[in-house]
Parts: structure tokens; C-alpha cells; sequence
């Protein structure tokens, strides 16, 4: 991977936290401060026992890992820290009982929760309190060590709270309101005994223009002056298309990124060309990145779903472009946008793996359970702000008038590297901007007071790099 900018203070002194210390790690930061890299940096550069796990199926393949749900076998209904009489038999709720009766852990999967040192939680964001405390159940239960936060696991999480949030239907909430103050990861009851260090990433690669990175950090948090709001509603075009100046719609909903993608590829002239993925072994089809069947023409716009692994690297997750030739072996080009680059495509892999313990080198490997291979794009006239999350875009059209879910405002304009980029399908409203994202003032003090005053006490602290 590239190597992490090294003027980066924070980055490194963070890494140096996780390898050299088993203190929890809250990283956060803004949209494009380098969260993913840091996780890629770490899964490369630790010598620990790591274990990497998200909660939906694409991000934890964007990972590199597992989704929480299959590694720890966690149910999909509320869980309660409480006993099982207090329950009825068909609710849907699982407490500590109910949860341990129903894991069917073999012996090699104990083995790896035993020897495991580092999990490593991406978008933590989208966890619930409730998945959080059954992780804590199952870590301290299966390694021996009832008092022990985890288990005695460290724990690092990644996220930014203004971002995407937990899903919590109204009916599981009723049965949880009464154990927890909110549906997010930090009001866990194992948080409390057990605050993480609490570590900022701030500084942003991704944009570069002050006023540009002014106004979305208004819009973070939720502080858009009337001047603010006048400066980002120039962008309000409602009729702008952006045909032939290749930009992407970000929408809200997944219906409304495929009507516009196939109404776009359908009125296209030229032959319609269909490439198959391939799926290996245990591949869930709804952890695809791309589709199984990729219906493409010539000039139809695509995104890159993976990083280039050459170097130099020519295109990056979210990079779009446009496909120029179908060669006679069905090989696809792709011209970069933004230049006069074009790239012969070869058929990626994905794969879907499974933690184990390798008794003989006292390590933790990735064992392949199945892969998809399919060409590293999709089509890309739209996509939704959710699967938008950890992308870049250089031109995009904001359609989040019909945002359900506080910080997909948020998540949609910081996307986009400049403000001249950015075109707006529906006005940014005071009472909106509001709205935008109330994460973080809920943190419980006892984290959000953990900043870098005590970050580099604690690291003159442990001299001679000694874990503590």
C-alpha cells in the first residue's frame, strides 16, 4: 500500500498507541483524514493478533474483513444484558442466556478468541449499543475472563459519529430504551468500564479549498450562518444533468440510483454488452460490489470499486471514467475522467474469508471461504450516499432531498474534493443543516475529554515502547 504521509503526527503517534500499548482506541475524524488508511496501515504493520470486522456485508468486504454478525455469531434481533426469565419465548430478543445456548463456536474458533489481541471495529458509527455489549459477553465468556472488558481484547474503533448511524427499528427500541440512553456504540455498558482513548484524525487529504472545507465543517456541526448557507445553495441547480462532464448523482435511496443508471444506459445507442462474474465457495450475493451481470456500452460512465494495486497507481476506489472499447477477448478500456489516460481492465478478485488460528506459527489467518471476480467497476451516472461512504468524487450531484437518516447530508457533500464540483438537486435548509448530525455531542465526557494533552503524556509515559 502507499505509504502514510509522514508529517502526519497524529496517524503515527496512533499507530504507535495500537502496537505498543493495549489501551481501546476511539479514531475518528473528518470525512477524507485518512480513517481507511489508517486501518489498512495498521492490518500491515501490526504484529498482533488481528481480528477486522464491520456491520454490513460492503464495508466489511471495503475492509478487508468480516461483518460482526457471522464472526461472532451475534443475533439479528435486540440484545439485552439481562437473564432470560425476564423475556417471553417469541419475542425476538436474546439476553446473556439465550445468546450463549445459541452460539455453535468449534474448537479452532474458541482457539482464535483466545489468542486473539486486536479487534479492529470499522465504521463504528453504524454499531449499536446493544451489539457492542453482546461482543463483550461473548469475548469475556469465551476467553475466561468474566472481569476483563473484551475479554482483555484490545479494542479499535474507527468511525466518525457525524456520519452514518445505527439502524434501530422503533420496535426493538422498546425493548431496549430501558437498558441503554441511546442506539449508539459508545452508550455500550462496557463503555463504561472501559473508555477508549479518544484520538482525532485532522488532516483533510481530501479537500484542499478553505472555504470549501469551512462550509462542511459548518454543516458537521450543524453551525451554517445564514452567509454559509447563501455560499452553498449557489451550487442549487435542480435542472442540471451534467451530461458529458462526467458526474455522478449521490441520492438516498437504492431504487432511485438504478432507475437513473439504467435510464441512462438504456438511451444509449450501441450494442449492449453483459459480463458475468464468477462466484467461488460462500460468496453472499448481497455483499457484490459490482453486479454479477455487468451490462455496459461504449461511453457508458463507470467507477472503480477497488484501488490499483500497480504503482504508480492509476485509479482509485470511486475514480470514474468512461468505456471507450470492448476488445475482441471481451477485454473492457476504461478512459480515466479528468484525462486522456485509458487502462486495459482485467477481472478483479474479491474474496470472503474466515478467521482461523495457526497453531504452528502462533498466528491469525485470513482462510478463503469463496470469492467474486468480475471487472473493478460499476455503472455510475448514481449511487446511493450510503455506498458512497469512504469514496472521493471530483464532480457530483447532491439529490438528499429525500434524506432519512441523520448525517447522509453530511457524508454526500464532503464526497466531493471542491466546492466548484459540487451541484445541488435540493436546497440545504437551516432546519435541515440541523438535523445533519447529532452523534457526537452525545459522547459521554469520559471519551470526548481523552484528547492529545493526555495522549502524549501517556506515550513519555510508557518509555522504552513497554506495553501497559
Amino acid at each position: 500500500m502507499p505509504q502514510p504521509d509522514t508529517t502526519n503526527t497524529m496517524f503515527h503517534l496512533a499507530a504507535d498507541f495500537i502496537n505498543h500499548t493495549n489501551r481501546h482506541i476511539f479514531l475518528t475524524g473528518k470525512a477524507g483524514t485518512g480513517k481507511t488508511t489508517f486501518l489498512k496501515y495498521i492490518r500491515e504493520h501490526t504484529a498482533k493478533n488481528t481480528v477486522v470486522v464491520a456491520p454490513t456485508g460492503v464495508a466489511a468486504i471495503n475492509a478487508g474483513g468480516v461483518t460482526m454478525h457471522s464472526f461472532f455469531q451475534l443475533p439479528f434481533g435486540p440484545y439485552v444484558p439481562a437473564n432470560a426469565h425476564l423475556f417471553g419465548v417469541n419475542n425476538g430478543v436474546t439476553d446473556t442466556h439465550a445468546l450463549f445456548r445459541n452460539i455453535r463456536f468449534n474448537h479452532d474458533k474458541k482457539e482464535l478468541l483466545r489468542e486473539m489481541e486486536l479487534l479492529i471495529i470499522d465504521e463504528v458509527s453504524m454499531v449499536r449499543a446493544d451489539t457492542l455489549d453482546a461482543i463483550d459477553a461473548i469475548l469475556r465468556h469465551f476467553r475466561g475472563q468474566p472481569l476483563l472488558p473484551f475479554g482483555g481484547v484490545q479494542v479499535l474503533y474507527i468511525g466518525d459519529l457525524y456520519q452514518l448511524p445505527p439502524v434501530m427499528p422503533d420496535d426493538q427500541w422498546q425493548f431496549l430504551k430501558d437498558y441503554y440512553e441511546s442506539v449508539f456504540f459508545f452508550h455500550a455498558r462496557v463503555m463504561r468500564q472501559s473508555a477508549p482513548l479518544f484520538i482525532e484524525l485532522n488532516k483533510i487529504y481530501r479537500q484542499n479549498e478553505a472555504t470549501f472545507i469551512n462550509l462542511l465543517n459548518g454543516v458537521r456541526n450543524s453551525t451554517l450562518d445564514w452567509d454559509d448557507l447563501e455560499i452553498l445553495n449557489q451550487r442549487y441547480l435542480p435542472h442540471f444533468t451534467g451530461d458529458d462532464e462526467q458526474y455522478i448523482v449521490l441520492t438516498t435511496h437504492n431504487r432511485r440510483a438504478d432507475e437513473i443508471n439504467n435510464a441512462r444506459l438504456a438511451a444509449m445507442p450501441g450494442q449492449m454488452h453483459t459480463f458475468t462474474g464468477e462466484i467461488s465457495g460462500d460468496f453472499s450475493d448481497k455483499a457484490l460490489p459490482t453486479d454479477m451481470d455487468l451490462r455496459i456500452k461504449l461511453g457508458a460512465q463507470v467507477m472503480f470499486i477497488k484501488n490499483d494495486v500497480a504503482e504508480p497507481r492509476r485509479y482509485f476506489n470511486g475514480k470514474l471514467g468512461t468505456v471507450t472499447d470492448i476488445l475482441p477477448d471481451d477485454k473492457v478500456v476504461v478512459k480515466l475522467a479528468g484525462g486522456e489516460d485509458t487502462i486495459v481492465l482485467e477481472k478483479e478478485t474479491w474474496r470472503n474469508i474466515r478467521y482461523s488460528w495457526n497453531k504452528t506459527e502462533e498466528t491469525v489467518d485470513e482462510e478463503e471461504l469463496g470469492s467474486f471476480k468480475q471487472y473493478p467497476i460499476r455503472l455510475a451516472w448514481a449511487i446511493t450516499i450510503h455506498k458512497s461512504q469512504g469514496l472521493t468524487f471530483e464532480k457530483a450531484i447532491i439529490d438528499a432531498g429525500n434524506a432519512f437518516a441523520p448525517g447522509q447530508v453530511y457524508v454526500a457533500l464532503s464526497r466531493c474534493t471542491s466546492l466548484d464540483g459540487l451541484v445541488l438537486h435540493s436546497r440545504i435548509h437551516p432546519e435541515r443543516s440541523a438535523r445533519i448530525s447529532r452523534c457526537r455531542s452525545s459522547l459521554p465526557v469520559s471519551i470526548k475529554k481523552m484528547n492529545w494533552n493526555s495522549c502524549w503524556m501517556e506515550r513519555n509515559w510508557f518509555s522504552g515502547r513497554n506495553s501497559c
